[in-house]
């Protein structure tokens, strides 16, 4: 598996400001909880600071996680081409049922919204192929077609 974390533009740009907001606000907030609690006397006991220094943890650990995916980013670049690649929006039809599909990063999917990830098997299916093409994949119930209508 790649490691690299695909994202849209506007993606990347809310998880910078969830740094940034993390990085600034949040671990001050916190830091000052901490603090607060220290005030109070035996720590050993002190439920206000466990639970302080718990979330402190947390911050703590979503900034390396952000930060990582950041550093893993690669910007979708949408493309008007005929072949699906990530962030293609995909139209597939399979019988009389269409359905369509933009092919985006694990952490933009929602399923939902027709937005899935690069990872599913639906994804994987369709990356590199053109319209027209057929392709197959494996759901929990067996196997299921789409032929591409269109690729956007």
């Amino acid at each position: 598996m790649s490691n690299e974390a695909y994202i849209t533009k506007d993606g990347l740009v809310k998880i910078q400001e969830e740094l940034r907001l993390l990085k600034t606000e949040k671990k001050r907030e916190v830091a000052g909880r901490i603090e607060r609690a220290k005030e109070l006397g035996d720590l050993s006991e002190n439920a206000e600071y466990a639970d302080a220094k718990d979330e402190m943890a947390f911050v703590e650990g979503r900034i390396l996680e952000l930060a990582d995916y950041i550093n893993r980013a690669v910007v979708i670049v949408p493309s008007s081409g005929a072949m699906v690649q990530v962030g293609s929006t995909v139209v597939l039809k399979n019988g009389k049922i269409e359905k369509i599909y933009t092919i985006v990063g694990a952490n933009e999917a929602d399923p939902l919204a027709g937005r899935i990830s690069n990872e599913t098997p639906l994804a994987q299916a369709l990356l590199g192929k053109n319209v027209s093409d057929t392709v197959e994949f494996t759901v929990p119930s067996g196997k299921v077609q789409y032929t591409i209508k269109e690729v956007r």
